[in-house]
């Protein structure tokens, strides 16, 4: 009886690995047009703005595609490209949090190691998860965060300034971080219909239905953007 079980479960994993699609596409960020006379001077030819920074669209990354809410069961299998585990890490290193965004499953614990001879703190205020590890150095056992509920989650430093990351905590293992050419994959996705959304932390988060089919891809390209500005 017990050989049985074992080769119908094996059998099911099979069918689920066969019967999976893969979503892939690209996402990018446009923002407004310029007006006219804007690069050849009027306010910003001025002392005052002279200096102040403008976003380049262009130079965005961090850019995550996920499928929004639960897929399935825990018991679905994990895209390819993923390696789904209980545990991963941000590190700190030269006063910056590495990665700056990470999304990771609910569930899953991260580790916050401090390898700079300076103290670094973690803590955050946000929603989904508040929390504050205190002063430390090293990779204590005890610094450590597991995110138990979905949202974003602001993650800051007390001590210096631009120390800043985001965790994107989602339901489900089908997500991928666009790589440095704006290109996303998410793999071994079970056949069906879904909600499927493009984000980035400055940006409105986009979401349309997908269909993916039991086998071969299915293209979702993203342009985010900022809608509803004034023309000047």
């Amino acid at each position: 009886m017990r050989t049985i079980v074992i080769f119908l479960t094996l059998a099911v994993m099979a069918l689920q690995s066969v019967r999976a699609g893969t979503i892939v596409g690209s996402v990018h960020a446009e923002g407004k047009a310029p007006s006219p006379g804007d690069d050849a001077g009027g306010a910003y030819a001025s002392r005052k703005y002279k200096f102040a920074e403008k976003v380049d669209y262009d130079a965005m990354r961090d850019f995550v595609v996920y499928i929004k809410g639960p897929v399935g069961t825990n018991t679905v299998v994990a895209p390819s490209n993923h390696v789904i585990v209980n545990t991963t890490r941000i590190k700190q290193e030269g006063a910056v949090f590495d990665p700056h965004v990470l999304p990771v499953v609910a569930g899953t614990t991260v580790e916050w190691p401090n390898n700079d001879q300076i103290f670094h703190n973690v803590f955050s205020v946000s929603e989904a998860k508040e929390f504050d590890l205190g002063l430390y150095k090293g990779n204590p056992d005890d610094k450590r965060i597991t995110f138990d509920k979905a949202g974003r989650v602001d993650v800051f430093c007390s001590i210096h300034a631009n120390m800043h990351c985001i965790v994107l905590v989602l339901e489900n293992p089908y997500f991928d971080v666009a790589d440095e050419k704006n290109h996303y994959s998410i793999s071994n996705v079970p056949p069906g219909t879904y909600q499927l959304t493009a984000w980035h932390e400055r940006m409105p988060a986009q979401t349309r239905e997908i269909t993916v089919p039991a086998t071969g891809e299915v293209k979702a390209d993203f342009v985010l953007g900022i809608t509803g500005l004034p023309k000047y």
